[in-house]
């Protein structure tokens, strides 16, 4: 008997995920995807998962970080993101980062060479008709306001919408060596083993109040009148936003001069630095990180040329600014990313109020599997929340408190795994760990519960379709 398709509306990273995973269950697929017909405030091109902040994929560390264990549990459930991100890899230090351009193209011939899956460029503009009976909504952050307003319509929810901005790329040869140099921070390999894979840039004390004061001074992009309540998601600030919290603030967070030495000048100690992150294969553009703003192209330019060895820096890309959606999930849908008033429609990706790629990826990995199992008129269950994929689709449906007003998009954490008490708690002479020793051993012991975890949970599915 022939299988009805899963529709799934997006071809972000959710929405690749969830393509790749369901028809690799052996269920056909018609993915919908705007981009060729329509684009957005923020891609460049109409290629499937299209990065459009970072390259980075943050920390493939899978012993002692939440997001690293992520990457695990993913690979070993053959995700197709984290997989084509290993391929397409760039030297970031411990992080695992990707030429953007080849990673695109890669997801996007994976999937049109798929036989169970089907591309349809076209915008869906409202609740899908009732006899697309199994459908994903994975349009992520710039989900098209038809659409938004469709689905806000439908749910009586408010306006859920913050911004999201993007950090400037700097050609690699308008940098000037002989001020900046390479380095990780405490010397740190990465997963290739580089431990240079950042361009470091110092600031004297004078330097860096200057800058600061550029940044308070630049001119700001303007919002609309309507959009000027909505709130940033905390861990993408505009850099201009986290200096008008404090003269300090950028020298605790992404300037800080910890953990590097300048190779030119090894006995001055640097006030701040700034980094950059290699965005492409080639090495000749550089990302600066944590560097996302809100300023005027103009402003952008004289301001970030202050920075030293960026005198002369030419941009192959400004920073920006865009809409960003999400919804009350909490709220709104159930332990398989139904919508519980419409259980015909799963919601996956930055929408159900994951903050990230791999967070994003990882809810249209699941949303493809539970679609694919109903289809199959099996039962999944979700992944124990014990697992970084279990706990962020528990947080996302139901470990939010119950009744906030507040709910907002996360990212992976071990601060959502349920606690653990077996775990050393002594070094190996006998010496009981603490502070962050014990916190690293705490940490890897539910990375490693994570592991076994999931492990089981993919087996029984395995075990499950074989009989």
């Amino acid at each position: 008997m022939s299988i009805k398709p899963i529709h799934i509306i997006g071809g972000g990273m959710a929405g690749s995920e969830a393509t790749w995973q369901a028809a690799n269950a052996g269920v056909p697929v018609i993915l919908h995807e705007m981009r060729g017909v329509k684009g957005t405030e923020a891609h460049q091109t109409d290629k499937l998962a299209e990065l459009v902040c970072s390259n980075s994929f943050r920390s493939d560390d899978h012993t002692s970080n939440a997001v690293g264990v992520l990457h695990e549990e993913m690979r070993r459930a053959n995700g197709l993101i984290i997989s084509t991100a290993a391929e397409h890899q760039v030297p970031a230090g411990s992080a695992l980062a990707v030429d953007r351009e080849g990673f695109a193209e890669a997801v996007t011939a994976k999937l049109e060479a798929h036989p169970n899956v089907t591309i349809v460029r076209e915008e869906i503009t409202g609740i899908p008709p009732e006899d697309w009976d199994s459908v994903i909504i994975a349009t992520g952050p710039l989900t098209s306001i038809a659409l938004a307003d469709a689905i806000r319509a439908h749910t009586g929810e408010t306006d859920l919408a913050f911004f999201d901005a993007i950090a400037p790329i700097v050609y690699f040869d308008s940098i000037d060596m002989s001020k900046a140099w390479r380095q990780s921070r405490y010397d740190k390999p990465g997963p290739g083993g580089d431990t240079a894979a950042y361009i470091n840039c110092p600031m004297t004390e004078e330097q860096y109040n200057a800058f600061i004061d550029a940044l308070i001074a630049g001119e700001k992009t303007e919002f609309r009148d309507w959009e000027k309540d909505t709130p940033y998601f905390e861990g993408c600030l505009p850099i201009e936003v986290m200096a008008e919290r404090g003269r300090e603030t950028l020298r605790f967070g992404p300037m800080k001069p910890v953990g590097l030495t300048n190779l030119h000048q090894p006995d001055v100690k640097a006030h701040a630095v700034v980094q950059l992150r290699q965005d492409n294969a080639l090495g000749t553009l550089w990302n600066m990180v944590g560097f996302q703003t809100k300023l005027k192209y103009g402003a952008q330019t004289d301001i970030f040329r202050m920075i030293p060895g960026l005198e002369k820096a030419e941009f192959a890309r400004l920073g920006g600014i865009h809409r960003n959606t999400f919804l009350n999930s909490p709220k709104l849908l159930d332990a398989q990313l139904r919508m519980k008033s419409m259980p015909r429609l799963r919601f996956a990706g930055q929408v159900t109020g994951v903050e990230g790629y791999v967070e994003s990826a990882a809810m249209g990995l699941l949303a493809g599997r539970f679609a694919a199992a109903e289809r199959l008129g099996r039962t999944l269950d979700a992944p124990p929340p014990t697992t970084a994929l279990g706990a962020l689709v528990t947080h996302i449906t139901g470990g939010h408190l119950e009744g906030s007003q507040t709910f907002q998009p996360m990212n992976v954490n071990f601060g959502l795994f349920p606690d653990i008490e077996d775990f050393p708690k002594k070094d190996e002479n006998g010496k009981r760990l603490r502070g962050k020793a014990k916190g690293r051993s705490k940490k890897g012991a539910q990375a490693a519960r994570a592991l076994n975890d999931i492990d089981a949970w993919i087996a029984a599915q395995a075990l499950e379709s074989a009989g």
